[in-house]
């Protein structure tokens, strides 16, 4: 993986801890791309960007949206926050809806299908949410969240124009 830098801008950043599933990789660029955004973070633990599942099932996006491995996601948020970004991660564990937040200045942190967000991202994190299911299913595959959450911010953008 070639190591990229990231620039700060706009009004939210993914990142992905640990995700393991190449389909579900590939599906989260391309989200991420439908809804404007240049770069995702990766931790070093995710699926490999060019396991060509993944380049398949983004349908071109990953020419567009920039990887950036992180070697240690946790210090790479501690620096992001430096620059007056919240720390938002999906958890079971909140009854804080993905409705009732604010999505300026946030990194959106997805974690890996089997455990979620790794235990040291959710204690510097700043805010918890989940998304709010009527069925007794109790999560959502990655990527598919990953969406339900990017077109709430989507929601949230256009509604202020």
């Amino acid at each position: 993986m070639i190591k990229l830098k990231l620039i700060i801008l706009g009004d939210i950043i993914i990142a992905l801890d640990d995700l393991q599933d190449p389909g579900n990789l590939g599906t989260i660029l391309r989200t991420v791309d439908s809804i404007g955004l240049t770069q995702i973070l990766v931790s070093k633990g995710t699926a490999d960007c060019f396991n060509p599942k993944v380049v398949r099932s983004t349908m071109g996006a990953i020419f567009r949206v920039k990887i950036i491995e992180c070697e240690d996601l946790v210090a790479t948020l501690k620096d992001i926050k430096k620059h007056h970004f919240k720390i938002m991660v999906t958890s079971l564990q909140t009854d804080k809806s993905i409705y009732d937040t604010d999505y300026k200045k946030k990194v959106i942190v997805v974690g890996n299908e089997a455990n979620g967000v790794e235990q040291k991202i959710q204690e510097i994190s700043d805010e918890k949410v989940k998304i709010p299911m009527l069925g007794k299913t109790e999560s959502l595959n990655a990527s598919v969240a990953t969406g339900i959450v990017l077109y709430e911010y989507v929601r949230q953008k256009i509604k202020s124009h």
